[in-house]
């Protein structure tokens, strides 16, 4: 790895599952993902569609900087995930990442998850970030630990 090659980080890692409503898949939902920029201002937007057995997946999201190298901060990244379905939009993932790594949001496994449109959110702490969820992914918590 050369000086002055790009720090690289992960702000959203890689993330799939199901979504359900009533315990029916939900087709044909909008999926939207924000997450904050690290290095720079403003923020990623990406989107897809569930298939009809509700199941969606998004890729990583990184960002980086020659200078993220030299200069120290805390590493803070806010994290959404909305649906859209039928008319009603439904806030499943609100987080604040703060580790650098890729799944860190599931300790270094996939982050694989089950949302219920119908639950009600959960408040959770993993590795030091915080999420208000309707999703469970199976994580080990860190008041589990």
């Amino acid at each position: 790895m050369s000086l002055f090659e790009p720090k690289k980080v992960c702000l959203f890692s890689a993330i799939s599952g199901v979504i359900t409503l009533n315990g029916e898949p939900v087709k044909g939902a909008h999926v939207r993902r924000v997450v904050e920029k690290f290095y720079s201002s403003g923020h990623n937007t990406d989107e897809t569609m569930t298939d009809d057995s509700g199941y969606f997946e998004m890729p990583a999201v990184f960002d980086q900087s020659r200078l993220g190298k030299f200069l120290p901060g805390e590493f803070v990244v806010p994290q959404q995930v909305y649906v859209t379905y039928e008319g009603e939009e439904y806030k499943i993932w609100a987080g604040v990442k703060r580790t650098k790594e890729e799944n860190s949001e599931a300790r270094g496994h996939e982050l694989v998850v089950q949302c219920k449109l119908d639950s009600e959110p959960q408040a959770i702490a993993v590795e030091r970030s915080f999420y208000y969820t309707q999703c469970d992914w199976g994580v080990e918590t860190d008041e589990d630990q």
